[in-house]
């Protein structure tokens, strides 16, 4: 039984293992440490090589580990296959040549630091941003939202096909197509900035001011500060030398003294705000609408019957009279006696003439 045929089948073993790791290797940090699996059936060890967090940062051409250089640094280009600093001084020393992995020429100015552990994640990043300075139509440049989602659909089809290496070549001439396309919009559209840009220049003015603010008012607070002990500091003397009371009972003055000051101390903050001009913010105008104006049209309403009084007939003839009157919450809200009075006699008068 191999190590191969022992992962695949772990799952169903797992009852079956004692699993131990060597003491020899357990006493060296930084080794690659050999999981010792013994199978109860076959008393047979199967090796598992383990390893370390620094063990995981590995040059793949010279072998190099972050264990035995701790100064090692991975960099990656457009490919996406790593290579440590003294590799790429070694290979470009011309300034470009070929990767060794993918034999894809390569230029040595290229080259960044990796900062995620995928290198292949490195290989996206790079082809995304690559894509996005050609294909930076917006929003706005679209009849639809429907028409807008296709093309973000689109570039992620894109990037997905070479960030794994599927239809380059005809990816490729589909960029191609579209730069000759979109030439004059790529032009246009990489001169103007988006409304996220816009907001985020905006965000950073804002932290900007608020920064120098908060130094200028420490540093305020700091003079003001020591000003104050300067003034109580002379006071005391003072005190101390011309006044006829003990010095104990001076030093105590002084302390509830010092001691109302703090609590009365109330630092206003400063009121900031962002104008917006230095991003040259411009907000479109309010667009006008022509209308005719509004005219009153009496509401005529057709009951079916005779029209009963008004609600100010109902109240001088006396029918008011026999209706529960108005509080003041409900008079406040709108409500008036005379309101259910006409709601009763309407209801009595509706319909008396319709006939079928």
């Amino acid at each position: 039984m191999n190590s191969t045929l022992f992962l695949k089948s772990w799952k169903k073993e797992a009852l079956k293992l004692e699993l131990f790791i060597g003491q020899d290797a357990k006493n060296r940090p930084g080794l690659k440490l050999e999981l010792l699996v013994k199978n109860r059936k076959t008393a047979t060890l199967i090796p598992v090589k383990l390893s370390f967090k620094m063990e995981d940062i590995e040059c793949p051409r010279c072998k190099t580990t972050k264990y035995r250089n701790p100064n090692l640094k991975l960099m990656v280009n457009i490919c996406g296959h790593a290579l440590c600093e003294n590799c790429v001084e070694l290979l470009f020393v011309k300034g470009s040549s070929a990767c060794p992995q993918c034999n894809i020429a390569l230029r040595r100015q290229n080259f960044r630091v990796q900062i995620f552990e995928d290198a292949s994640v490195e290989k996206e990043l790079d082809i995304r941003k690559r894509i996005l300075k050609d294909f930076n139509k917006k929003e706005g440049d679209f009849n639809s939202l429907r028409e807008y989602n296709d093309y973000l659909e689109e570039i992620e089809t894109i990037i997905f096909n070479l960030a794994n290496n599927i239809q380059v070549e005809a990816t490729k001439r589909r960029i191609e197509q579209y730069k000759k396309e979109n030439k004059v919009q790529i032009m246009k559209n990489k001169g103007k900035k988006s409304k996220e840009e816009e907001e985020l220049e905006e965000l950073m003015e804002y932290e900007k001011i608020e920064t120098e603010a908060r130094k200028q008012q420490a540093m305020e607070e700091e003079l003001e500060l020591e000003k104050q002990k300067r003034k109580k500091k002379e006071a005391l003397i003072d005190d101390l030398m011309f006044s006829n009371k003990s010095a104990k009972d001076i030093i105590a003055l002084h302390s509830v003294k010092i001691e109302e000051r703090k609590s009365k101390v109330n630092l206003r903050k400063p009121i900031l705000f962002s104008s917006g001009l230095t991003t040259q913010q411009v907000f479109l105008p309010v667009p006008k609408q022509n209308r005719d104006k509004f005219t009153y049209v009496e509401l005529k309403l057709d009951n079916c019957g005779p029209y009963p009084f008004s609600p100010n007939t109902l109240k001088i003839e006396g029918f008011t009279n026999h209706v529960r009157s108005a509080g003041i919450a409900e008079v406040a809200a709108g409500f008036l006696t005379e309101n259910a009075c006409d709601r009763a006699m309407q209801d009595a008068f509706c319909g008396t003439f319709f006939t079928l």
